[in-house]
């Protein structure tokens, strides 16, 4: 069973899975770092997309060695960006990831309606990772980056993009718990009765691949101690494995209150809804941040 980053790397090891990942200005020590753990890993295959000179400085500053990487030379940063989804859109590559070019930049050229990587019709949405110390197996969360008030059609989708990403992590039947401010089915709060539908959706084979309950508050969701206090009959609280929040700033806090308040928290995110998947780390995440993200990226294409 994979319940943390460590599996998901001995996992993609002993699949023999690499992929090629093309970075989009990927002049930052960070990125580079990152993509350079994964070759050494073997799960991928690099191009950098850039400032040849700037990328060259960084390897030999922090002991890299260039030469693992397919160095692309673009030192216009809009170029470079271009260039880098070109390249993923021409199938050059299988997985694009944000080097330290602004995310403003990095989704105008995935939306790009001649050369993007958005589907005709499609949602874009993200899908973290998150390994906690305090819970017993990885949790999958959506949105907490792109939708900022998903409606009741954005939130089917983004259910089974999330689905599938979490499947892709062997998880044959994810729990999937949609969250709300409490369990109770309150008419007063639209994010209970929209996560109220859901769940009936799920059971009616609607949205399929998972079994879910919904409206569950986040303690419910993923402490069987507080199930067991309130008294809750749910085949999913107190073990979700994926939690689809109402709104951006609930799973965004969730998120950052993970990474900021807890000792030992790594996590990993990704665009969805793309044709490839697209890793949109912050400039300011870790390299181990985007390590997993790289690895999440793969595993849901392995």
């Amino acid at each position: 069973m994979i319940s943390t980053f460590s599996d998901v790397f001995a996992e993609l090891k002993a699949r023999g899975t690499c992929k090629t990942m093309v970075v989009a200005w990927g002049v930052d020590e960070h990125s580079i770092e990152a993509a350079s753990k994964a070759s050494d890993m073997g799960f991928v295959k690099a191009t950098l997309v850039g400032d040849e000179a700037m990328i060259k400085d960084v390897c030999a500053n922090a002991g890299i060695d260039a030469a693992k990487f397919q160095i692309v030379n673009e030192p216009v940063e809009l170029k470079a960006v271009a260039t880098a989804v070109k390249m993923v859109h021409d199938g050059q590559a299988d997985v694009l990831m944000k080097g330290l070019c602004s995310t403003d930049k990095f989704l105008r050229a995935i939306l790009n309606k001649e050369e993007g990587l958005l589907p005709q019709k499609g949602l874009l949405s993200h899908v973290g990772v998150i390994e906690n110390p305090r819970y017993h197996k990885l949790i999958f969360i959506t949105d907490m980056a792109v939708i900022p008030l998903p409606d009741f059609r954005q939130k089917m989708k983004m259910t089974n993009y999330i689905v599938k990403v979490a499947k892709s992590f062997g998880i044959q039947t994810p729990k999937v718990a949609f969250v709300a401010a409490s369990e109770q089915v309150l008419d007063s709060m639209p994010a209970c009765m929209e996560a109220a539908a859901l769940a009936k959706m799920v059971e009616r084979g609607q949205i399929k691949g998972c079994i879910a309950d919904g409206p569950l508050a986040l303690d419910v969701a993923i402490d069987q101690e507080s199930v067991e206090i309130k008294k809750l009959k749910s085949n999913v609280a107190g073990d979700a494995d994926v939690l689809v929040f109402p709104n951006i700033e609930s799973a965004n806090v969730f998120w950052k209150s993970n990474s900021k308040l807890c000792d030992g928290v790594k996590q990993a995110g990704m665009l969805v809804g793309t044709t490839a998947p697209c890793i949109l780390a912050s400039r300011a995440d870790t390299a181990d941040t985007k390590l997993n993200s790289i690895a999440e990226a793969v595993m849901s294409i392995a």
